[in-house]
């Protein structure tokens, strides 16, 4: 290696240092803070969206779906595109294409524009927001200075769940619901300008994009989410159907087989070995789909049951985040005496209770009297886990490989949302299906003459006969979601065992407690490393860990 080189590495990969930091870490935050609340912000405006655009209750989650798909399905290719062409560059590049699909999704006319939009905003983000968190690494010296820049990135990506509902309950009350998309025009833009002045670009490393994994696996999370909200509107024996089902199988099986044979997998397999993170990934795909299933169908029915506006139901879900918050803090102070497990187990169940609980909802509910209550039982048993999920998940991964474990982990999250929100989309149609039986006979038999020929016109049942059917729907999709719950539980009890050896590093404080949200800890790099004493086949140096 010549002094040139190591002259232009040291400068590439030197933590930057002075008053610019603090603006740095501004930046990045920011970044991270406008992809995380994306998926909440546009929750508040759901209802508007399905007004103006004509979205089925079913097809409405493609709104959600279309996002969390390639976000989640992207997200390890994004981080090694950060390591190989250049983290602030690809950094600048996700957010950019973020900021262009904002606006596209902002002046969208049609349902299949606002999809086509969600979808490149998620592709933005998938490569935004695993550049960001390594983007510290080489901002920031080791120790406290980037201990304090991790704290900060990982409250933000917490936190902004509960900023997104309350800004998007602003936006849409004051403003209309594009504004859900407009504001991270600006916001982005600033991002823009400013990360040339106050990051540092980093060394490139050798590798190559595995993107054949990424393009399988994306195609057959998307054609099996079809497959499922297809089957709510069309039936399980519609050939539509079957075809998505089948060829999302097809995909999904060449997906392995490309994943087996690749030298630097976006999705390292040997992962699944361990029996703590195949089953850390198991109830993160159950959690996800619950606690997706409740933010959507919530929003659904204090909209349209509760008649509240979308400032009043972006303050009815902020005791949701304030309570995971909560229950967070509670694990992590007791995580050195108890071990993981018991919070795994207890989480588990009070997020089924809370689902449960929320099962009994009807037309004549109130927020206080039957929302709030399984909200917050549903909130603290979350809180309880996120924590003792992604120690578990990074338990005993040598430090190399810590990213990669950790951005399965995230990209488990986002595909298990999308996968079990269609699941309970599902559920939604065949219940409220069932329920508009009953209700058009009670209908057309109290129905005045002119409303029964609007009826026949639209096909719509007025209120209150079509509140019936939405709770129905919404109660029915609450079951699939408490079920969701308890396989998570039975998993965490039968599955997760903590060794002492686990207990030993989180009682000397040596166990890594890497964000979930921080996918990108050198996912990039992670992901292609190769399993403990086999070769990665790389030239280069990897990232730092």
């Amino acid at each position: 290696m010549t002094a040139d080189h190591v002259t232009s590495s040291e400068s590439a990969e030197s933590p930057q240092r002075g008053r610019g930091s603090g603006i740095a870490l501004l930046v990045i935050a920011s970044c991270q803070l406008m992809v995380v609340l994306d998926i909440t912000i546009v929750n508040i405006a759901l209802p508007h969206i399905q007004t103006s655009l004509g979205f089925s209750t079913e097809n409405l989650s493609w709104v959600i779906n279309a996002y969390t798909l390639t976000f989640g399905g992207l997200l390890l290719l994004g981080g090694r595109s950060g390591d190989i062409l250049g983290r602030r560059r690809m950094f600048m590049f996700g957010v950019l294409l973020f900021v262009f699909a904002s606006l596209l999704g902002g002046l969208s006319q049609e349902a299949w524009q606002l999809l086509a939009a969600r979808s490149l905003q998620g592709v933005g983000g998938a490569i935004a927001s695993p550049t960001a968190l390594s983007l510290i690494t080489t901002t920031f010296r080791e120790g406290p200075e980037r201990n304090r820049a991790f704290g900060v990135f990982a409250a933000v990506s917490a936190g902004g769940s509960a900023i997104g509902l309350l800004a998007g309950g602003v936006l849409v009350e004051w403003l209309d619901w594009r504004w859900v998309f407009f504001v991270n025009v600006p916001i982005g833009l600033l991002i823009v300008l400013a990360t040339p002045r106050y990051i540092r670009e980093s060394e490139r490393h050798p590798g190559h994009f595995d993107f054949l994994g990424a393009i399988t696996s994306t195609l057959g999370m998307v054609l099996l989410v079809y497959g499922f909200i297809r089957a709510s509107e069309e039936g399980w024996s519609d050939p539509l159907t079957l075809a998505a089902f089948g060829a999302a199988l097809v995909f999904l099986i060449a997906f392995i087989a490309v994943e087996r044979r690749s030298r630097q997998p976006i999705t390292p397999l040997w992962m699944f070995r361990d029996r703590n993170r195949s089953g850390v990934y198991a109830m993160m795909l159950s959690l996800s789909a619950a606690i997706f299933g409740m933010f959507f169908f919530l929003t659904l029915f204090v909209q349209n049951i509760l008649g509240f506006s979308p400032l009043k139901a972006g303050f009815a879900f902020l005791p949701v985040s304030v309570i995971i918050a909560i229950g967070a803090g509670v694990a992590s102070n007791f995580l050195p005496r108890w071990g993981p497990k018991p919070f795994m187990v207890v989480g588990a169940i009070l997020a089924a209770l809370g689902l449960g609980w929320l099962t009994l909802t009807n037309v004549d509910s109130t927020y206080l009297g039957s929302i709030l209550g399984p909200t917050l039982v549903f909130g603290f048993g979350m809180g309880l886990q996120f924590v003792s999920l992604t120690l578990m998940a990074v338990s005993g991964v040598q430090p190399r490989d810590t990213g990669a474990a950790s951005g399965i982990l995230n990209a488990t999250q986002q595909v298990g949302g999308s996968l079990g929100l269609s699941v309970l989309v599902t559920v939604f149609g065949t219940a409220s299906r069932n329920e508009a039986t009953d209700q058009v006979k009670n209908f057309l038999s109290t129905a005045t003459p002119a409303q029964q020929l609007q009826f026949r016109r639209t096909g719509q049942l007025p209120a209150p006969w079509s509140n019936e059917v939405l709770t129905s729907g919404i109660t029915g999709a609450f079951v699939a979601a408490a079920a969701f719950a308890v396989v998570a539980a039975l998993v965490a009890l039968i599955v997760i065992q903590v060794r002492p050896s686990d207990l030993e590093r989180l009682q000397g404080g040596a166990a890594a407690m890497t964000p979930v949200d921080g996918a990108g800890d050198e996912a990039g790099a992670s992901a292609g490393a190769a399993p403990r004493g086999e070769p990665d086949g790389r030239d280069g140096p990897s990232a730092p860990g």
